[in-house]
């Protein structure tokens, strides 16, 4: 019985997953991967970086997701002079001379990190903690975060003055990076049609809070066979030159590999993927889907591939 119902539950998951995708797409027009991307890192309860030049929508994208599935949404625009403090929040005194904090912006279900790659690094590390442990220390206290929560951070690749790069712990912590490009000519042919009129579109609300956390938790309970989980960590163990299990192409042009959390993420972002076409366990073909947004900001090329325009997408489908 108990499994007739989770056959019920993944069913239901389906439906509401292409709702959302759909009232996403009302929107956002000509970005499917990257909106199956970001539904497949909420239902999985992970974090994800979108890269992509300005004018792609990644910050529209993120902001009409929140929309959809009615949660509170916060946005920090990233800059310079931005404090630890700014983000999580600070303590002060009140009236009576006591310490009482005042929660910052991070205190949402949602967080669009917007251009994160332009605060210093003592900034962005003010992240990591609520990243891994959904909580944030202030004066030796802990507070917990809102459930569901999910840093959506943005990143512009071309322009790079006053800049600082990610360290690779925090890259580490976002479950995918999400590449966006360039619309092809008919959808920006729409997309100009659709955005120089007098018209408002609204995005109707799809799921509610406690759905999201039932999904997460039918995600994880999704079955996996053996060859799968090999699969998977047979591929992360590719990306690792020197090591054992490591591929001839990674020793060639790789300086370091994926961690463990690829393998993690590999295995929940396949099964997400798998309910999300209506298959009730994952398969290799499943791992293979996600694979590129999984590992390409977890693997370091060397200045051999770097010199011989060899770029991670590359690498990563030399080893699938």
């Amino acid at each position: 019985m108990k499994y007739k119902n989770e056959i019920e539950i993944a069913d239901i998951f389906l439906e509401k997953s292409n709702r959302l995708s759909e009232e996403v797409s009302k929107i956002i027009i000509g970005q499917e991967e990257a909106v199956r991307l970001l539904i497949i890192s909420i239902f999985c309860g992970g974090h994800s970086l979108l890269v992509g030049v300005p004018g792609l929508a990644k910050t529209l994208l993120i902001n009409t997701l929140a929309k959809a599935l009615n949660l509170d949404f916060s946005r920090i625009q990233f800059t310079p002079d931005l404090m630890p403090s700014d983000i999580i929040g600070s303590e002060v005194l009140d009236r009576d001379r006591n310490f009482k904090f005042i929660k910052g912006p991070i205190f949402s279900n949602v967080l669009l990190a917007d251009e994160i790659n332009r605060t210093p690094p003592k900034t962005q590390s003010a992240l990591l903690e609520s990243m891994q442990e959904y909580a944030v220390t202030i004066g030796g206290t802990q507070h917990k975060l809102n459930h569901p929560f999910f840093v959506l951070a943005t990143q512009n690749p071309i322009e790079q003055e006053g800049t600082y790069p990610l360290p690779e712990a925090q890259l580490d912590r976002f479950m995918l990076m999400i590449k966006l490009d360039y619309p092809d000519y008919k959808t920006e042919l729409e997309v100009t049609k659709n955005t120089t009129i007098n018209s408002q579109i609204v995005v109707k609300n799809v799921i509610i809070k406690e759905e999201i956390l039932g999904f997460q938790n039918l995600v994880r309970s999704v079955p996996v066979v053996d060859n799968v989980f090999e699969y998977a960590v047979s591929l992360v163990h590719k990306t690792r030159p020197g090591k054992p299990g490591s591929s001839t192409y990674a020793n060639d042009y790789l300086e370091w590999g994926a961690g463990p959390r690829a393998s993690q993420f590999l295995i929940l972002g396949a099964k997400c993927y798998a309910l999300m076409t209506g298959k009730y366990s994952p398969d290799i073909e499943d791992v293979k889907a996600v694979a590129v947004s999984v590992l390409r900001h977890r693997i370091v090329r060397n200045f051999k591939a770097e010199a011989a325009g060899i770029s991670e997408i590359q690498i990563i489908q030399d080893l699938l």
